[in-house]
């Protein structure tokens, strides 16, 4: 696992030159965050990174629940069982195993890896809006039907999930990259990803901070072209 700070946002990406997968600690005054849980054994690592940390996991919040995101919550409830967990109500439904295409997707069935054995129940449900500690909650529909994204606007830093890759160059949820396709292979829809990516980018962030990839810093030109080229083959 290799861990980056920027501002007040840690990123622990694991198997960084592989398959990055990445989860992100928060910290506060006196605890922190935790955004997206990682893959199944992720969590002892993450545990081990708030204890250098020197503040206890208060808060668990999920972008998404695609197993790759949620693999070690039951791990990591275990391990701090006053954690409160938060994710979105249409979210909630997946990650308890739940595949359904409902009414509200429009008939899209949802893709990617959905868990099929997690216990943790959510203790939040989150909307456009809300807070969690110091992050705004962004609804950000398009890799999940159900995807949120969380924005700290004291240190610009936005944690967006799936919405956007920079593994193998930063592109919108939806959009091919040759050299990692796979969150593109899981997107549930396309159109719906690349109006949430036009809704963050407005957000003007000075740190994109997601699933797949890299801490991107000044990323606002990044973002804006990875939006013309999924313009640009949605046309197609």
């Amino acid at each position: 696992m290799r861990v980056k700070k920027v501002g007040n946002v840690y990123q622990l990406a694991f198997m960084p030159n592989m398959f990055p997968i990445n989860c992100y600690l928060v910290e506060e005054q006196q605890e922190l965050t935790l955004i997206d849980c990682g893959l199944a054994g992720a969590a002892r690592e993450i545990a081990l990174s708030a204890k250098v940390i020197g503040k206890p996991i208060t808060r668990i919040a999920l972008t998404h629940a695609h197993v790759d995101h949620v693999g070690a919550l039951d791990a990591l409830k275990k391990r701090f069982p006053d954690a409160e967990v938060s994710v979105s109500a249409r979210e909630a439904k997946i990650l308890a195993g739940d595949n359904s295409a409902y009414m509200e997707d429009r008939g899209k069935p949802v893709k990617g890896g959905v868990p099929k054995n997690i216990k943790t129940l959510p203790d939040r449900l989150l909307q456009q809006g809300d807070f969690v500690g110091s992050l705004e909650v962004f609804e950000s529909p398009g890799h999940s039907p159900g995807s949120l994204s969380f924005f700290d606007a004291g240190s610009g830093v936005l944690i967006a999930g799936d919405a956007f890759q920079t593994r193998g160059g930063t592109a919108v949820s939806g959009t091919l990259k040759l050299l990692f396709p796979f969150p593109a292979l899981a997107t549930w829809d396309k159109k719906t990803a690349l109006d949430s990516a036009k809704k963050l980018t407005a957000l003007k962030p000075g740190t994109l901070a997601v699933g797949h990839g890299r801490l991107l810093e000044h990323p606002l030109r990044f973002m804006e072209q990875a939006i013309r080229d999924a313009e640009q083959k949605q046309k197609n």
